[in-house]
């Protein structure tokens, strides 16, 4: 089975692997390893690298349950047993994502763009050489400013396009901010944004979207159910695991595309068995989160 199909029809959801060095700290504080065990990016990359390989070569870290992996740009990099990670991932069935944007730019009337991409088409290039499937970016909003929310979709899309022009998928992500007070608001007025981004998409042209769990139950069936979308996949966005497996399991269509609710419990000193037990509950919880719906 190719990877198109398998992300297009196949039952499971998208591990996200992919912190920055915006948020690698936080993510290593949380697998347990303080600021002051490593004193440069080198290392701090080099110890994060370590986490995730512990992850994909976990026996609970499988096809049937997974069907893609996103990376950071130095994990594309780095190798997995002497492979390069997106060739490990692909030999194992799972379809390797990149993410490729640069961060979020300050806030401004509400939302937080994407920095400028000057490197992206040789990023896509070298992408490209790894084998990997598709890419993923990320703004988010904050407030319901439409003008503000469509500049945020209409980014996303334009770069999408450049995506596309080079053979991969991308996969779409304005996150909404969970603690917004308009946010049921600001997920109507992006839903039309982006339902009018893909109209304007041609046959061959299909995305994914990366969203936050709706505030009303199946908001986004129209994106569901959209020609030219591939898939629906949402953030934990800041809720615990629990949390997001239960708003999940509420939205027909949608299936899971979690970093922090991935390796949640997740901590250097466990053994291997430990680690693994851990790991396969967290697998297993969000995949029947999104596969079984209420």
């Amino acid at each position: 089975m190719s990877h198109l199909d398998k992300v297009t029809n196949g039952n499971g959801f998208i591990a996200a692997l992919d912190q920055s060095g915006g948020s690698t700290p936080k993510a290593l504080r949380l697998y347990g390893i303080s600021e002051d065990s490593y004193d440069t990016e080198e290392e701090m990359f080099d110890l994060v690298h370590k986490m995730r390989t512990r992850i994909v070569t976990s026996p609970a870290f499988t096809s049937d349950k997974i069907l893609g992996a996103i990376l950071f740009e130095q994990t594309m990099e780095s190798k997995v047993d002497g492979k390069y990670t997106a060739e490990y991932l692909t030999d194992k069935g799972i379809a390797p994502f990149l993410k490729v944007d640069k961060g979020l730019a300050d806030k401004e009337n509400g939302v937080q763009l994407m920095k400028p991409m000057p490197e992206l088409d040789e990023l896509l290039d070298r992408a490209n050489e790894h084998g990997i499937f598709g890419t993923k970016m990320r703004s988010v909003i904050h407030e319901a400013n439409e003008d503000a929310i469509k500049e945020v979709v209409k980014q996303q899309f334009d770069i999408g396009k450049r995506i596309l022009d080079k053979g991969l998928v991308p996969i779409i992500e304005p996150e909404v901010d969970i603690h917004s007070e308009d946010k049921e608001k600001i997920e109507d007025i992006m839903k039309v944004a982006i339902l009018d981004e893909l109209d304007k998409l041609e046959e061959g042209q299909d995305v994914m979207l990366k969203l936050t769990i709706p505030s009303v139950r199946n908001n986004f069936k129209e994106l569901v159910e959209h020609p030219r979308v591939i898939r629906v996949v949402a953030l934990s966005g800041g809720y615990s695991r629990a949390t997001a497996n239960e708003l999940l399991k509420e939205n027909d269509g949608i299936i899971a595309s979690f970093s922090r609710g991935l390796t949640e419990g997740l901590s250097v000193d466990q053994t291997d068995e430990e680690f693994n037990n851990m790991l396969e509950d967290s697998v297993e919880k969000i995949y029947d989160a999104s596969v079984n719906k209420k």
